[in-house]
């Protein structure tokens, strides 16, 4: 499972070393962590169920991240595991945990959970979870951990996630954690009526996470907000109907006009923190626009799309928007501020680049900045963050424009005209 906001821009303190006193120092370490990332990031982003808090807060979370990278277990941000696959964020495995409305009678099928994290997480709020893993390496380790941490109602198998676990149906609900084109019929059928499901559906690097109820053996779906998801491997990624050309990369939705369900965050765009759309015929481009603010110097808002890019084609984008500043002031750190940031992954969702426009600061009505920005060489994966990051005050965004370039020698800015600078 992966919703790859990769921006690693949590404050929280380094994960402490095992020596000294060791393992009881450590455990007291993890559980303030744990407390922090409730704290700092599960409440503030309006999870309310006190259960799926509760489970948040003492999942060990560590437990199903590699040792490379559990310093970093308790940011709120994906992590690779191996196989091309990655942990979620705990904020998005809170959010989809949330709105499947789990009751403590619930049979509920997980699909692609590759770390086991997701289905610990629902443990202790549900009868019997039933995981499906199609990459076989992840699921033995992911079945050992669970084994090993005592989640005896969490029942696991390695195979087709698609094809659902029949011997075992109906379910109550499902959880698919991984983004085919459509909810596959197998994951229909085996839904009881009146169960939910929680899906990301889309293309390969933007989707919208759905939920669904069954209803006289058809599913009524709301879209809940925009989500990016590791898609499946193999024949189900093969034979999808819109295939991503790498070579020109392209951003959905640029001048948010098209907007979730309940009209508060646009379509193609993930992870909103302190954002919301504004109905305005003030809007350089079309009748909407995107808002961030915030008044608390170090907290988050911002918002993030993905977007595919092989960095042995492309050598250079280009990057244009139109921007609007209110009283703009950088955070409590140097690098929290109002800007935007674009970071490249390879093909194992490791990071290999980060660049900037911005940052902004001040007041100024709307104008264009664009920015000429090198594409690192093994980059296959680019996340763009528009925000605030830290930073105080109102930024606007319209018009955000991403497309392949010549090479020019490296990062160049053009604002068309005077207005803050951009680095």
């Amino acid at each position: 499972m992966s919703a790859s906001l990769i921006i690693p821009l949590i404050l929280w303190a380094a994960w402490g070393g095992t020596s000294q006193a060791g393992q009881g120092q450590q455990l007291d370490r993890d559980a303030q962590a744990r407390d922090r990332l409730v704290e700092s990031v599960i409440v503030p982003s309006g999870i309310r169920n006190q259960g799926v808090i509760d489970s948040i807060r003492t999942t060990r979370r560590h437990e199903f991240v590699p040792k490379v990278h559990r310093e970093k277990s308790y940011y709120d941000m994906a992590l690779p595991i191996g196989g091309g696959q990655t942990i979620s964020p705990p904020y998005v495995v809170a959010f989809m945990t949330e709105k499947l409305q789990p009751q403590p009678t619930d049979r509920v099928l997980e699909i692609g959970t590759g770390s086991g994290y997701q289905a610990a997480v629902l443990s202790p709020l549900v009868a019997d979870v039933y995981s499906i893993e199609i990459v076989e390496s992840l699921g033995i380790r992911a079945r050992k951990t669970l084994d090993r941490l005592e989640y005896e109602n969490v029942h696991t198998k390695i195979g087709d996630g698609y094809a659902g676990w029949r011997e075992h149906a109906p379910f109550d609900k499902i959880i698919v954690t991984c983004s085919p084109e459509e909810v596959p019929q197998p994951l229909v059928d085996q839904l009881v009526d009146g169960g939910l499901i929680i899906v990301p559906l889309g293309e390969r690097f933007q989707q919208t996470l759905y939920l669904m109820r069954k209803q006289g053996g058809q599913l009524h779906r709301e879209a809940l907000e925009g989500t990016f998801f590791v898609p499946m491997t193999g024949t189900a990624e093969s034979e999808r109907n819109v295939q991503i050309d790498e070579s020109r990369p392209r951003l959905s939705n640029t001048g948010f006009e098209q907007i979730t369900d309940d009209g508060r965050l646009p379509l193609g765009w993930y992870y909103a923190r302190q954002s919301r759309v504004v109905d305005s015929d003030d809007a350089p481009e079309g009748h909407r626009y995107l808002a961030v603010k915030n008044t608390t110097p170090g907290r988050l808002g911002h918002a993030i799309q993905s977007f595919g890019v092989d960095g042995k084609v492309v050598r250079s984008i280009s990057l244009s928007v139109q921007v609007r500043g209110s009283d703009l002031r950088s955070g409590t750190h140097k690098d929290e501020s109002p800007s935007i940031i674009v970071e490249f992954y390879n093909a194992s969702r490791a990071p290999v680049g980060r660049r900037r426009l911005g940052p902004w600061s001040g007041s100024f009505d709307w104008e264009e900045h664009k920015k000429a920005i090198s594409v690192p060489p093994r980059a296959k994966l680019g996340v763009v963050g528009i925000g605030l990051f830290g930073g105080t005050g109102e930024l606007d965004f319209d018009q955000l424009q991403l497309e392949a370039i010549q090479p020019s020698g490296g990062d160049q800015d053009h604002p068309k005209k005077p207005g803050p600078s951009d680095e």
